[in-house]
């Protein structure tokens, strides 16, 4: 496998895994932790 080969799919898997951690965290069960600004600071 050329090393240009390997760097590419190496890139493409950590974004994968990146924006699979963010949908977790954002819409998972961690979610429940997280605070609205907006509503933290309702005037």
């Amino acid at each position: 496998m050329e090393p240009s080969t390997f760097i590419i799919i190496a890139i493409a898997a950590i974004v994968m895994v990146i924006t699979g951690f963010s949908i977790y965290t954002a819409f998972g069960p961690p979610s429940a932790q997280l605070s609205d600004p907006f509503e933290d600071h309702e005037d």
